[in-house]
């Protein structure tokens, strides 16, 4: 089976997303002038942290299921960029076409795996 190119460019997508997270928060932290913004800084990354955290995994998954040809890590990544969606629907743009990348990838590979192993109409591997 061939690599699937959607996995590839939803992979390419969110670790560059994922980076300007990491960036943006983290340096917001470390040029902060005084307590107050560093309190602000620390506040605001707190509210952000389950939306990084579940884009790194969906990003993680991304990557294994490319790597492997695996459905299974597509579709894991599609449900977990949909979930960082649900956390923090303000940045939710951001991770839309990663999240159709990963599930149109996942169809994909589901049929072009389904024919691989010979299935036919009854659903019994020949």
């Amino acid at each position: 089976m061939k690599k699937s190119k959607l996995l590839l460019v939803a992979g390419i997508l969110g670790t560059a997303y994922l980076i300007y997270l990491v960036c943006y928060f983290v340096g917001g932290m470390a040029s902060a002038g005084d307590d107050l913004e560093l309190a602000a800084g620390g506040l605001a990354t707190a509210i952000v942290m389950p939306h990084m955290v579940c884009v790194a995994l969906a990003v993680a998954f991304n990557w294994l299921g490319w790597f492997l040809n695996a459905p299974w890590g597509a579709l894991v990544a599609g449900i977990l960029y949909a979930v960082s969606m649900v956390l923090m629907f303000l940045y939710a743009l951001f991770v839309v076409v990663q999240m159709v990348f990963c599930f149109i990838a996942y169809a994909k590979m589901k049929k072009a795996y389904a024919l691989s192993i010979g299935n036919n109409s009854t659903g019994k591997i020949e």
